[in-house]
């Protein structure tokens, strides 16, 4: 069965499996009550290898939100795109120059609800392994490649707490290789992880 075929039945059960997350868990802790929400969507693209890695960047350092962290390619879906699923795409191509055509859509993950405004849905595919891949120098500084089991498995993942307007939120973060993956993109992997069958075989 080819990685694609694999990961399209895995979030198929999950989604059939597993009830609606926690509330805690598809959206920022920081959000109290109900607040106006943008549609947004994010590509997690997987690379087609024997040990299948995911593909991340690391935003720019000159950017007003954001600045330096790592994130899938995405963001803001325009009135233009069809639906979330083209706008991922659109967005992996401005910023990485990834072809939408290179990616084999797998389906969607759960939706995160961010504190700066955004429901974001995240879009996985597969893709050829070894794209001559570039970084749009304006809001990327660099990409680079994680193996997706390293990013899935639950022993990686750190639940860390900071106190926001005199409460306690927790978040999540992944350190590999020197880079810390944390916030939004840490919390839409620790859901796909769930989705994915990998928190329960770690149970």
């Amino acid at each position: 069965m080819t990685l694609a075929l694999r990961l399209r039945a895995a979030l198929e059960e999950g989604h059939r499996r597993a009830d609606l997350l926690p509330l805690s868990d598809v959206r920022d802790p920081r959000i109290e009550g109900e607040i106006a929400l943008a549609p947004a969507a994010v590509l997690v693209a997987i690379t087609d290898r024997p040990e299948p890695g995911l593909i991340l960047t690391e935003r720019s350092t000159a950017l007003r939100k954001h600045a330096g962290q790592v994130a899938f390619p995405g963001g803001r879906v325009d009135p233009s795109d069809a639906d979330e699923v083209a706008g991922a795409l659109r967005e992996a191509q401005e910023e990485i120059a990834l072809p939408p055509d290179q990616v084999d859509l797998i389906g969607i993950s759960d939706r995160y609800q961010t504190f700066t405004g955004f429901d974001i849905v995240p879009v996985l595919g597969v893709i050829p392994p070894d794209l001559p891949l570039r970084a749009q120098e304006s809001e990327v500084a660099s990409w680079f490649e994680v193996p997706l089991a390293f990013a899935l498995d639950p022993a990686n993942r750190i639940r860390r707490e900071v106190e926001y307007a005199g409460a306690m939120r927790a978040y999540y973060e992944i350190h590999w290789e020197g880079r810390r993956i944390w916030g939004i993109t840490a919390a839409i992997l620790a859901n796909l992880s769930r989705r994915l069958g990998h928190d329960r075989l770690a149970a």
